[in-house]
């Protein structure tokens, strides 16, 4: 007899246009399985760095998570504001190194204003400790410049020198505009794939110019202030939504969080950004958990079919494997030569959709991270993604076996048997 190992790939050859269609089918299930999870573990991990370098975020007291959507994602509002003066006091404390407010309220166009400081720039960072960078101009410095993120400059088509005016409200339908003072779009910041690309960053000074001469929400009915006196008055903000702050030292973070949810003058709430988005993300993962079921279920669909096309060729080559049966071949063999034939188009089916993963990993990770801030990384497999091809491969091992069982049932009679 020939060995078996050869009969396989003589075999596989003979049959190459349907072993091809095959391997491609599972080729395929494979690849949407692992590019599901490496989808999914690198948006968490994107999603766990919307905002790294902040040991703390500060706001009125509320719920963690309601705290970090407004503040951080610029959903929701926030139930009270925090006073001026506390956040002078905070900036103050000996382990607070740097603290950036900001002044939610306003929008342009359905996108969040946010009013901040330059320092916004300086320490705000995402991902692994990125800083944000200009893809044109630079921060804002008169009283009516404004910075555009980068899904902002894309949907809108901002670029430097563009007149823009600020709706009263965060709806992305206003009745209420500051038209009467405009704002000069000074920057474009490069895409970073958070919250931040769909901001409009004002300073702080800027939300009290639009406002001078509006009370309750709407302007003062007979009182109208241009934009070049609005510097005549006060322009130091009375409170602000939230404060992002950086300590000296990361060993008194609990002691500086006591502190504030323990502070004096008002209510406030100190949480660690890492930890609720963590506790975020947990709310959402009954998402990702079904995108994973639907692809395992794809790839049992591939394997299915797989077996599917190797049992229905056994009544074509019945004759076949009644030769082999003639020329020595034990029942056992007959069994193995089947089993390992769909081991082999399962095996090649998952290189090739581990192949296919890494490939568009590699060829459309730059795209998307530019055009949607999706972080799509071609490294090598994580943990996750090896126990998933493991999986696969033991359901392709029990596969394998249906061919060989029916195969090994035919008996040498049955296969030399002329039907009329």
């Amino acid at each position: 007899m020939t060995p078996l190992w050869h009969l396989t790939r003589k075999s596989i050859a003979n049959r190459r246009l349907t072993v091809a269609l095959t391997v491609a089918a599972v080729a395929l299930a494979v690849a949407m399985l692992l590019g599901v999870e490496r989808l999914r573990s690198d948006a968490r991990e994107g999603f766990a760095q919307t905002i790294s370098g902040t040991d703390l975020v500060v706001g009125a007291r509320s719920g963690p998570m309601q705290l970090l959507l407004y503040s951080v994602f610029h959903m929701g509002n926030a139930t009270n504001n925090v006073s001026w003066a506390s956040i002078q006091k905070l900036a103050a404390h000996p382990q607070v190194a740097w603290l950036v407010p900001i002044s939610l309220g306003d929008s342009h166009r359905g996108f969040r204003v946010v009013g901040t400081t330059t320092g916004y720039f300086e320490h705000y960072r995402y991902g692994h400790g990125e800083p944000l960078r200009f893809a044109e101009g630079r921060p804002f410095d008169g009283i009516f410049e404004a910075v555009v993120g980068a899904e902002v400059a894309a949907r809108l088509g901002y670029s430097v020198g563009e007149r823009i005016v600020v709706s009263h409200g965060a709806g992305e339908v206003s009745f209420a505009e500051h038209d009467d003072k405009p704002f000069t779009v000074v920057g474009v910041l490069a895409r970073t794939g958070t919250p931040v690309d769909r901001s409009v960053l004002v300073s702080l000074q800027a939300i009290e110019a639009i406002h001078v001469d509006w009370q309750g929400g709407a302007r003062m009915p007979g009182i109208s202030i241009p934009a070049e006196h609005v510097t005549k008055f006060d322009l130091e903000p009375k409170a602000v939504t939230a404060a992002l702050v950086g300590l000296e030292s990361r060993l008194a973070v609990f002691r500086v969080q006591r502190h504030v949810n323990e502070f004096p003058d008002e209510p406030l709430l100190a949480v660690l950004p890492g930890a609720t988005l963590q506790e975020l993300w947990g709310l959402i993962a009954v998402a990702e958990r079904a995108m994973l079921a639907v692809s395992a279920l794809v790839v049992l669909v591939g394997l299915a079919g797989l077996v599917a096309v190797v049992v229905a060729s056994l009544g074509e080559r019945r004759r076949e494997l009644a030769i082999l049966r003639a020329l020595g071949a034990s029942p056992g063999q007959i069994f193995l030569l089947l089993a390992l034939e769909s081991l082999v188009m399962s095996v090649i089916g998952c290189l090739l959709g581990l192949a296919l993963v890494q490939g568009g990993a590699a060829l459309a990770g730059p795209w998307l991270q530019a055009q949607y801030g999706l972080h799509l990384t071609a490294r090598l497999p994580s943990a996750m993604e090896w126990a998933l091809l493991g999986g696969v491969m033991a359901a392709a091992l029990a596969a394998s076996v249906v061919p060989g069982v029916r195969a090994y049932r035919y008996s040498l009679a049955d296969g030399m048997t002329i039907r009329i």
